[in-house]
């Protein structure tokens, strides 16, 4: 099927225009002192017709059928870590948001076709991804730069510079600020592509004086508009 440019897109977006749409899937998200768990996502890459992609994502644990009939009300907001409680997991303090590159998820599917709203929220952010105007050396002819700005309601705002080229995206932290509340994240890698249609990213963390390593990673499919 032929890839056709959406509608009113400014032509600064067009290297991202791959983007643009909502996508669904399952993946999976650990790190020291958090037990790797599947989880569901939902994003979405939408614009005004500035030059600028705007972009938000949420994330949900995934709940088995047993535990989700008796997870209710205040019992189901309470199944997730809480970001709030140092050393909840008995070993370090949980990350309210995070990332990193992680095993792909079961061709099964996370939770065995669990929905998104089955299970608490772990994360959100919102954020732009946008063309920067300047070409750093080093970039092929097929690549552009990428400025990305994100932020969480956890306390963490951060800007990604990398580079786009070929349904591939790789972002490095340039700066991540915290609130004197949140959780403290060093830097952070993420890795974006297109396989197949679908959209796979991957998310590597430093944080709480560990050294660079995996987080979370997913496959999303994009969704009918």
């Amino acid at each position: 099927m032929a890839f056709s440019l959406p509608d009113g897109l400014a032509p600064e977006v067009y290297p991202l225009a791959w983007l643009v749409g909502r996508w669904r899937g399952e993946g999976v998200v650990g790190y020291p002192g958090i037990e790797e768990a599947a989880f569901t996502q939902d994003v979405e890459f939408d614009h005004d017709g500035g030059p600028y992609l705007r972009y938000t994502s949420t994330i949900r644990l995934v709940v088995v059928p047993d535990d989700a009939a008796a997870l209710t009300g205040d019992d189901a907001a309470g199944a997730a870590p809480d970001p709030a409680a140092p050393g909840a997991s008995g070993e370090a303090e949980p990350l309210r948001t995070a990332g990193g590159v992680v095993p792909e998820p079961a061709g099964s599917g996370a939770g065995g076709g669990a929905s998104p709203d089955d299970g608490p929220v772990w994360s959100t952010e919102s954020g732009f991804w946008r063309i920067s105007s300047e070409r750093p050396a080093g970039l092929s002819e097929n690549q552009y730069p990428v400025e990305v700005l994100m932020a969480d309601p956890a306390g963490h705002v951060g800007v990604y510079v990398g580079a786009v080229g070929n349904g591939r995206i790789d972002l490095v932290s340039d700066l991540i600020a915290r609130t004197s509340t949140a959780a403290e994240v060093a830097a952070a890698k993420r890795l974006y592509g297109l396989v197949n249609g679908e959209l796979m990213w991957a998310w590597d963390l430093a944080a709480f004086g560990h050294p660079m390593q995996t987080y979370a990673s997913a496959r999303l499919t994009r969704q009918e508009a």
